[in-house]
């Protein structure tokens, strides 16, 4: 199989505030708008998407429609000192202060308005014992 594109779904009924809270806070743009879904683009990186749907649209089947729930999306920054003033400023809820983790991460955690929670990741280099879990086709930061 070849893939040629992979992108969270994000299942809500809150569709239009959700786009727009991605829009306003990740740098995101509509590329297909309806009442019912929106298809987000990293106005960076068109190969960076996020699609807004509305839960109990017929395109889900009955036994999955709903909203979403145990997700998490990790989002890498460059700078994500800069990222966590500029979201704590902009009054988003700061779930995990911003902290340096020995398996390769500096990050924060924040959520959207549906609750889906927002790592913030810039890697850093892991700890020698974490070092050692990376596989070899790895590269750790």
């Amino acid at each position: 199989m070849k893939i040629t594109s992979y992108y969270p779904v994000v299942m809500t009924e809150k569709v239009a505030e959700t786009a727009a809270f991605y829009c306003a806070h990740f740098e995101f743009h509509p590329a297909f708008e309806a009442d019912w879904y929106i298809h987000l683009q990293s106005s960076d990186d068109p190969g960076i998407n996020l699609a807004i749907l509305n839960g109990s649209h017929a395109t889900v089947p009955e036994s999955g429609r709903g909203k979403v729930s145990g997700l998490i999306l990790n989002i890498e920054v460059e700078d994500v000192d800069a990222e966590y003033e500029r979201l704590q400023k902009a009054g988003l809820p700061i779930l995990l202060e911003l902290r340096d983790e020995a398996f390769g991460q500096r990050h924060f955690i924040t959520a959207d308005p549906n609750g889906v929670l927002i790592d913030i990741i810039k890697p850093i280099p892991p700890s020698a014992e974490f070092a050692v879990q990376y596989s070899p086709d790895a590269v750790p930061q």
